[in-house]
């Protein structure tokens, strides 16, 4: 390369160094250039000056002039230093520093911007940090980059805190570029308006852009009107310093226009505001200052051009349309699809036109406002001299407020009679006047309502003429008077806000609240108060205001309160109200309801219709379904509008038949549900004559159905078989009716054929609709059944990893929870203490740990310093049982929850930083420091409801296991009963084998109703060996059959005396026998020796045969029994016999048949049978009934007459054939504890009408049941309506019953109603 091609070279590279100094990484050109230092002494002011050498003007960074920067003469709150920018500047940095070679500078400020010199806008950080960091010595420089870079001419520093061994001293610098723009100012009284109309001809874009900023002090006015064909329009409206967006259809006056959105809130405070538009189609983005909202506008929007643009009124193309008020205020950079609209009307493009008073300037009024942002906040003004009320004894007094507090002291004065005093309130909202004397109210007037909006309200009080009144708005809204019997005059002050903290005099007594909020325009006896003199303490004192500003702030705008939560706020704070949203916490984050039907089940909760949320804090709502918990997997149960069985009738037409399934649940969380679950089913049947399905995998099918997301996709296979196979269950299987074809219907005989299975594919549920084609032909009938969707398995809930080792940990993707964060996760260890959970930022960080063995410590860091909240076990925690963790942090609370204790909370700082800062990865089990490891099993870990894959990311992680076995530890006592806990890969299973119980927790009851000529013999062991050797001694054979006791157990309901309730014989003619004798008292007997008389062991306990429910135990232990009857004191006694029961033969429930070994008695007893109930019978491990109605086949019982299984024995149903218990939904749902079932989504006071319609179900089925011949109906516990059966008529050789769907078909307590 020659030395002229490098120096251009050399060039070229200089030239792009330059022009990249001069733009940002974006693109952006770089905003920073100093904007103070080249500035004259005049541009500077401020409150005061120690001396000329310590002038505001000698306040610039790194200068040394006068005394080295600016000091005011006292060093308190109320200094201030002002920069006048010469123009509207656009500031992205401020930069201070003390003065120099002295001991005075600032370590904390506010800032304040203003375009005019008044109506001052303090900058916050985060729209909550209102305090700027200074310094820490007189010579560093500290520098704040401002997060939103602002336009402004004016800007005011307040010092907050300095030196202490020093006073205020300040030096600062101010960093920007300059900012041009296009203002125009709109006059409301002239109508004036600016219009836009586009060019004529076909355009059809569907995406069209306006942006502008806007300033005003009239909180209505019509913003933007945009206008289509046929006077189709969307407008932009103020109401209430909100803007709406409102559609206008039509070009009537009289149409009224529909709201599609609001966005903003105190939009009518004389500072600008920036707003955007962007239609793309019928999709609508608006953006208010910072915050966006998504809208969807109606589908004509879609091929929508606009025809006319009017700013400021609502113009027509056609004929004007009446407007309630047009906007008055400025509008700066306004542009319609990058097209600078001010511009074309300063140029006075035809395009372009305006009408009325439009001023390319923005005039603004000055209005002075003062903050009184308490708790010490007033401001006491003299009387006015030479006024009308010191010659006619009147007084009137005026002024504005706004304010949030519902209650709070307005003003107050002191009557010149001595100690009156009167006080103008607020309290619930109303403007209230009283007038106290002695201790007693003279007077008491009120007007207005709901004065807390947050608007500006003006208040009169006027005195004249022996006549005292209050108005509220003008009148507008409200007023009252009154004629009291002396002077309403001011002896010596007004006090607006409060008191003063001491006053020695008593001049001004407060029994309210002090006001919170701004007031302006105050006169006295028509005389304005110029507030700007009070600022400069030339008129009246004060303390703790903000002069020439209005600091009011909407914390509901945009509401933090998530999930539909309801907003509320005072001054200070806001408050989320939860009831009926479903989640629970300061900002309605958290779900009160469980992610699965698994998880309800491991709270310990039966069958039943729950409240499921699927992504527990995410959008997706919380869905009701079903929860079967009857069989080894906990399935989900979500309906549809048609499980029944359907019959298809023949039609003449050439088109398909197709039916379409809408499910009772949205389509995320229909999505959510199959995703989140291991498996999932859906059963789909066809039962046809003559009507053909699938044809042949090689031709075109009759039929088929759509399934999967949205609408879903065509699938061509049927139930039970696999995706793409075009094949039904019997072609997979080989055993179709007619070998060459694959689905019994494709035989096309003229008998009736089923092809029927269950779709597993989880991608193509759940069945959205179903197309049914070959059912034209003569002769052809079909009916079809497409079961609910029925999903088992919680992929999320069982996912665990093990950590081994202190020094072992799972990293993760940063979490990102700026706002608001919830984290759950179950634990179990034998530890002491360790870190569950770590992530780190530059300062701020998030962190939950074990500190201890009884101690859970969840700590953060937002900026404001660390923050931490505890909560204490009485029982330690490392105990190798599953201990629950629920954390969660918002702007307004920290919180933590620990197994079922009380959570403990911790309140945010009301004006601090919020915003949650990570950047690093996120740590399970350990920390980046590899210290203080958590060692033991983390479980179920959620971040804000997603659940993070520890299995996954423990399967390739050295020293971690993917899995953690040994779940009965923590769920083992759910199983009740002598139920026995069995663990399982993935959770545990209740084994009801020794337990007379049965159910997922072996607590359902097992009963059964006994008429009298039922018996139910259970035999213990068949007496075969005496046939094989007759010389064996019975003693020989029997001796694994003897007892030395017994321990016996059930409940019954009868109103039958006498009657045997259960009966136990021996091959040596012993027995033992439980009844209820003709005193309706119980007895038992024993015959424990052959060769004596019966022993009878008779109770106290009377009116056993009364139909209620009783329950019996008795024990036996050699010769001592003790009988115990329902709550009733135990009953000893003790036996004369030896104590043994010598080969026992078999145990009889209800009639016991004539024998040989019985005495006369109890033969005679035993006859008359058993009617009543049964429940729970329990005789050693053995349980008979059970035996009887579960396991008929596979136990050695014998049941002769009818034995009709019910929840007779249910404690809490007074009616034996009364229907299950129904649970129900809690009114308020942040009192529903995880814990609870939350059963049928009814309110608490239907449970009466529940169950009365139950009564009436039940007796319409049973008259069904009994003109059908049927001899039993099977109804299941869980059953919510009526199977209506095959919705067309039947023909008389329809095979098919309609099937109850898989809801209905297994239960935990399947009732038999005996007809």
């Amino acid at each position: 390369m020659d030395l002229w091609t490098k120096r251009v070279v050399g060039i070229i590279v200089q030239v792009a160094l330059l022009l990249s100094s001069s733009y940002g990484t974006t693109g952006e050109e770089v905003c920073d250039s100093a904007l103070v230092s080249n500035l004259p002494p005049s541009s500077f002011r401020s409150s005061s000056q120690l001396s000329s050498s310590h002038a505001p003007g000698f306040a610039k960074l790194n200068r040394r002039d006068g005394a080295g920067g600016w000091s005011p003469l006292t060093s308190d709150r109320y200094q201030w230093l002002e920069v006048d920018l010469g123009e509207r500047t656009k500031i992205t940095a401020v930069a201070t520093q003390g003065r120099y070679g002295s001991s005075d500078w600032l370590t904390s400020y506010l800032l304040m911007f203003s375009d005019t010199g008044h109506n001052w806008k303090q900058y916050r950080q985060e729209d909550s940090i209102g305090s700027f960091p200074g310094n820490s010595n007189a010579d560093s420089v500290v520098q704040y980059k401002l997060q939103q870079p602002t336009i402004a001419r004016f800007l005011r520093l307040i010092p907050l805190e300095w030196n202490p061994s020093g006073r205020i001293g300040l030096r600062l610098e101010t960093y920007g570029c300059p900012y041009t723009s296009d203002v125009v100012s709109l006059d409301d009284s002239s109508s004036s308006s600016l219009v836009y109309r586009l060019s004529t001809g076909p355009r059809r874009t569907s995406r069209d852009v306006v942006t502008l900023k806007f300033k005003t002090l009239r909180n209505s006015g019509t913003l933007l009107h945009a206008e289509g064909e046929g006077g189709l329009g969307l407008s932009l409206e103020l109401e209430r310093g909100k803007l709406q967006l409102l559609l206008r259809q039509g070009r009537t006056s009289s149409s009224e226009p529909r709201r599609l959105a609001s966005l903003g809130s105190l939009l009518d405070d004389q500072h600008w505001h920036h707003l955007a538009v962007e239609r793309h189609g019928s999709h609508l983005n608006l953006t208010v200052d910072k915050h966006t909202e998504w809208v969807q506008i109606p589908a004509e929007f879609s091929h929508w051009d606009i025809e006319q643009l009017s700013v400021g009124a609502l113009q027509s193309s056609q004929k004007p349309v009446i407007s309630k008020m047009n906007f008055h205020g400025c509008l700066e950079n306004l542009l319609y699809n990058d097209l600078n609209l001010i511009q074309l009307v300063k140029h006075k493009d035809h395009r372009a036109t305006v009408k009325g008073n439009v001023t390319f300037s923005c005039a603004e009024p000055v209005s002075v406002a003062v903050t009184f942002p308490g708790p010490q906040s007033f401001l006491q003004l003299p009387l006015p001299t030479a006024t009308a009320s010191s010659s006619s004894g009147g007084l009137t007094v005026g002024f504005q407020f706004r304010t949030w507090n519902k209650a709070g002291l307005l003003l107050t004065f002191a009557l010149p009679q001595e100690g009156g005093v009167v006080w103008l309130y607020l309290s619930e909202a109303r403007l209230r006047l009283q007038i106290h004397k002695a201790g007693r109210a003279l007077l008491e007037l009120s007007a207005g309502s709901t004065l807390n909006d947050g608007q500006w309200h003006s208040v009169e009080l006027n005195s004249r003429r022996g006549r005292l009144s209050i108005a509220v708005d003008k009148e507008e809204g409200g007023s009252a008077q009154a004629s009291p019997s002396f002077p309403v005059t001011i002896e010596s002050h007004l006090y607006f806000g409060g008191c003063p903290t001491e006053d020695d005099r008593q001049e001004c007594r407060n029994p309210f609240n002090v006001f919170q909020g701004c007031m302006r325009l105050l006169t006295v006896d028509n005389q304005n108060v110029d507030l700007i003199m009070v600022q400069q303490k030339q008129l009246g004192v004060y303390s703790n205001l903000q002069i020439d500003m209005c600091g009011i702030i909407d914390r509901c705008s945009p509401s933090r309160c998530e999930h539909g939560g309801l907003c509320s706020q005072s001054w200070t704070v806001f408050h989320c109200n939860c009831s009926d949203s479903g989640y629970s916490g300061a900002t309605c984050h958290s779900s009160v309801y469980e992610q699965s039907c698994e998880a309800y089940k491991h709270n310990g909760n039966t069958s039943g219709h729950f409240y499921i949320d699927v992504d527990g804090s995410g959008p997706i709502k919380p869905q009701l379904v079903y929860c079967n918990m009857t069989e080894e997997n906990t399935w989900m149960v979500i309906q549809h509008n048609n499980t029944e069985l359907t019959r298809v009738r023949p039609s003449s037409g050439l088109n398909p038949h197709s039916v379409h399934f809408d499910y009772l649940t949205e389509e995320e969380q229909l999505l959510a549900v199959i995703s989140q679950s291991e498996h999932c089913e859906q059963e789909l049947s066809y039962h046809c004559r003559k009507s053909r399905l699938l044809n042949t995998p090689e031709g075109s099918p009759f039929s088929w159905w759509l399934g999967g997301p949205g609408p879903g996709r065509v699938q061509t296979y049927w139930g039970g078989s696999q995706p793409g196979s075009q094949q039904c269950a019997c072609g997979l299987q080989g055993d179709c009716v007619d070998p060459q074809h694959y689905c019994n219907c494709d035989a096309d005989r003229m008998e009736w054929a089923e092809d029927s299975g269950l779709l597993t594919h989880k991608e193509s549920l759940p069945v959205r609709s179903l197309v049914l084609g070959d059912i034209q032909r003569p002769g052809s009938e079909a009916a079809y059944r497409v079961g609910p969707l029925r999903c088992h398995g919680d992929k999320n809930f069982w996912n665990a990893a093990f950590f081994d080792k202190e020094t072992s940990y799972l990293h993760f993707p940063t979490f990102h929870g700026e706002l608001s964060a919830d984290i759950s996760f179950l634990f179990k260890t034998t530890a002491s203490s360790g870190v569950f959970l770590e992530n780190l930022g530059i300062k701020d960080f998030i962190r939950i740990e074990l500190s201890s063995s009884t101690q859970v410590l969840f700590s953060f860091d937002v900026g404001n310093g660390p923050l931490e909240v505890r909560v204490e076990s009485s029982a330690p925690l490392n105990d190798n049982r599953w201990h629950r963790v629920q954390a969660e942090r918002n702007i307004k609370e920290a919180s933590l929850r620990l197994d079922e204790l009380p959570a403990a909370t911790q309140e945010a700082p009301a004006d601090g930083h919020f915003h949650l800062q990570l950047n690093s990865q996120l740590f399970i089990g350990g920390t980046a420091s590899r210290q203080k490891g958590f060692r033991g099993c983390i479980r179920s870990l959620q971040l804000n409801g997603v659940t993070l894959d520890l299995e996954e990311r423990a399967s390739i992680t050295p020293g971690v296991r993917p899995g953690c076995p040994g779940h009965c530890s923590s769920y083992g006592s759910f199983c009740q009963n002598q139920g026995r806990c069995v663990e399982r890969d993935a959770g545990f299973q209740c084994d009801c084998s020794l337990s007379a119980y049965t159910g997922v927790f072996c607590h359902t009851e097992v009963s059964a109703g006994f008429k009298s000529e039922t018996s139910v013999s259970y035999t213990f062991k068949e007496p075969y060996e005496l046939s094989r050797n007759s010389s064996a001694l019975p003693s020989s054979i029997y001796s694994d059959m003897t007892l030395r006791g017994e321990n016996v157990s059930l409940s019954f309901r009868t109103n039958q005396s006498p009657a045997v309730l259960f009966y136990v014989s021996s091959y040596y003619r012993e027995y033992l026998a439980l009844l209820i004798n003709k005193h309706d008292k119980l007895e038992v007997r024993y015959k424990l020796d052959s060769s004596r008389d019966a022993e009878v062991l008779r109770s106290r306990v009377r009116s056993l045969a009364n139909g209620q429910l009783h329950t019996v135990t008795i024990r036996r232990q050699s010769e001592s029994v003790s009988v115990q009857i329902d709550q009733n004191a135990r009953e000893d006694f003790n036996l004369t016999s030896d104590g043994e029961f010598n080969a026992i033969k078999s145990l009889v429930l209800g009639k016991v048949h004539g024998s040989d070994d019985l005495d006369p008695d109890l033969v005679r007893l035993g006859s008359l049978g058993f009617t009543g109930c049964l429940s729970v019978v329990h005789f050693n491990s053995i349980s008979p009934l059970k035996a009887a109605l579960l396991h008929p086949d596979t136990s050695p019982v014998f049941i002769t007459g009818p034995l009709v299984q019910s929840n007779c024995g249910s404690s809490t149903s007074a009616n034996p054939y009364a229907a299950e218990n129904t649970h129900h939904l809690s009114d308020q749902s942040g009192s529903v504890s995880s814990g609870q079932p939350l059963v049928n989504a009814m309110r608490t006071d239907s449970a009466l009408i529940g169950g009365v319609i139950a009564v009436v179900i039940f007796v319409i089925v049973t008259g069904l049941a009994i003109t059908a011949r049927f001899l039993y109906r099977r109804k299941e516990t869980y059953r919510n309506q009526e199977v209506k059966g095959v919705k067309q008529d039947d023909s008389p050789d329809f095979p098919f019953n309609n099937q109850a769907d898989s809801q209905n078909a297994s239960g935990e307590n399947p009732k038999e109603y005996f007809i």
